[in-house]
């Protein structure tokens, strides 16, 4: 087992997760980074990552397909002997919008599959890892972080499957906090709001005058960088006398206001 904590980090060539990696390798983590491109693809990103001397890991794989789970668990066990830190960060959307009345089976399973089957099963995965390393050294402080989004409970009827998936994130926090609290494993959800990444460019103009007339209460696009201070928050024990805990990284979208 190396000396370094371990941080697994899923979708993290880019956008969050890239921020996500980078800041915990900051901290001293260990890194397994993950997506679905090919490693020659993402080598800038685990350059940066790699940047602090700590030991990087990348992973070529779906979270929706089990073999690939499995797989990148293994590895990440053979490599380092140790997970210390899972965070769900992995995420899809509906490859086309549709509206509710016309979403397709195709589009739901393929949403469905990535953002709930595969965090749940990677999830599942690690806490067993988690358990037996608590059994060993019971004083390792170990911890599953899941982000999840405010699509979680703000309804998109041209991307259902998407909030769907999101609520489902939201129990799988919940369910996984629960099960996993006896053994002192803390689970955790971040609950990003509008956040500035490639991803959300080709929106920008129309959230940008949206987010100055108010439709946040703190007038900013939120950054990835602030997404990966409240992992390390929490990572640091921050909140050592909770577990289950949604933290809202929303510029305040989530408060109803008149």
């Amino acid at each position: 087992m190396i000396k370094e904590k371990v941080a697994m980090v899923t979708g993290s060539s880019r956008s969050i997760g890239k921020a996500v990696a980078i800041r915990l390798a900051r901290e001293g983590y260990a890194v397994v980074m993950n997506s679905r491109q090919k490693s020659a693809d993402v080598q800038a990103a685990i350059k940066e990552v790699a940047a602090f001397g700590h030991p990087v890991f990348y992973h070529q794989c779906d979270l929706g397909v089990t073999a690939d789970r499995k797989r990148m668990v293994e590895d990440t066990m053979q490599a380092f002997g140790r997970i210390d830190l899972l965070v769900n960060n992995a995420g899809v959307g509906p490859k086309v919008r549709m509206d509710i009345l016309e979403t397709t089976e195709e589009s739901m399973d393929f949403v469905m599959g990535v953002n709930v089957k595969g965090t749940f099963f990677l999830s599942q995965a690690v806490a067993n890892i988690m358990l037996e390393l608590k059994k060993k050294y019971p004083e390792l402080p170990l911890m599953i972080i899941n982000i999840s989004s405010i699509s979680a409970y703000t309804a998109s009827t041209s991307r259902g499957e998407y909030c769907i998936s999101k609520a489902g994130v939201s129990m799988i926090t919940q369910l996984f906090a629960d099960r996993l609290a006896e053994a002192g494993i803390p689970v955790h959800e971040i609950r990003p709001g509008i956040i500035e990444t490639d991803l959300t460019a080709k929106v920008k103009d129309k959230y940008t005058p949206m987010i100055e007339g108010g439709l946040l209460p703190i007038k900013r696009w939120g950054q990835p960088e602030d997404i990966a201070q409240a992992i390390v928050t929490l990572a640091n024990g921050g909140l050592s006398y909770s577990t289950g805990e949604v933290l809202n990284l929303d510029g305040g979208f989530h408060l109803r206001r008149l």
